[in-house]
């Protein structure tokens, strides 16, 4: 019972512990290995619309799918096993996505012909297997102060984005007014869909005004737009100077080689 506490104890570290030097390289070979593979899902991807791949060359991605998806089952059975409380982990954000990131060649094997009828369905478990570039944010210790900062500066970001909303609809129902449908400006939703991509600087020039009074609401938006990243850039570093003092994110040791929830 001893030596499977201490061996426990010794992949729990392995696993979780970014402190010691076996965890960052833990996590930075995990890191590069799910960067790899999301390499080979674009690839795929690309070859597979613009090039009539054969059997054999279709059979590399199926067994470099496997390979990536059975290191990747591995050691989220390990995280659950070592990990304090399985049921914490399983339902934590990193548990999920380590699941999310697995799911897409069972489901593929237990229900093949979702793949086979269904094409938004295989795009979409393609899409979820690209997911696994979010392991990359556990080598980055400090996304843990970032989001502790947003946390702390909510109620103040919730307050002047609801007002900016509140401006969308104002400046969107000013456009549909003055320019109307034959400018594009069709329906309340159109033009504040113009409002949004002119505020967030995207500008995607499918909907402009073209009236001379028109075209004021489109020059007042700049000011907001600045107002827009000073009045966020000030808040977030303003929860970030007041941060509290780091700390690990991990169970405790002691719970670990206790064995204990």
């Amino acid at each position: 019972m001893g030596m499977l506490s201490a061996a426990r104890l010794r992949l729990y570290h392995l696993l979780f512990d970014q402190n010691r030097r076996s965890g960052r390289r833990f996590e930075g070979l995990c890191g590069l290995f799910a960067l790899l593979s999301v390499l080979v899902i674009f690839i795929e991807s690309g070859l597979g619309t613009q090039y009539h791949l054969t059997l054999d060359e279709w059979h590399i991605f199926v067994w470099l799918e496997l390979l990536v998806t059975a290191v990747f089952t591995l050691e989220y059975l390990l995280r659950i096993a070592t990990w304090p409380n399985p049921l914490h982990y399983i339902f934590s954000f990193w548990g999920l996505i380590d699941l999310a990131t697995i799911l897409p060649l069972y489901v593929m094997w237990l229900w093949p012909e979702i793949s086979l009828n269904y094409v938004f369905a295989w795009r979409a478990m393609r899409a979820i297997r690209a997911l696994r570039i979010l392991k990359l944010l556990r080598f980055m210790p400090s996304l843990n102060v970032f989001w502790r900062a947003i946390v702390s500066a909510r109620h103040q970001l919730i307050l002047f984005y609801s007002f900016i909303a509140i401006v969308m609809v104002i400046f969107g129902s000013l456009m549909y007014l003055i320019e109307g449908p034959e400018y594009g400006f069709t329906t309340l939703n159109a033009s504040v869909y113009w409002a949004i991509v002119t505020i967030t600087t995207v500008g995607y020039g499918d909907i402009t005004p073209h009236t001379p009074l028109g075209s004021h609401p489109g020059l007042h938006s700049y000011p907001d737009r600045l107002l827009h990243y000073c009045h966020t850039d000030r808040t977030y570093h303003h929860a970030y100077d007041q941060r509290p003092e780091s700390s690990t994110t991990a169970a405790p040791v002691s719970a670990v080689s206790a064995g204990r929830p």
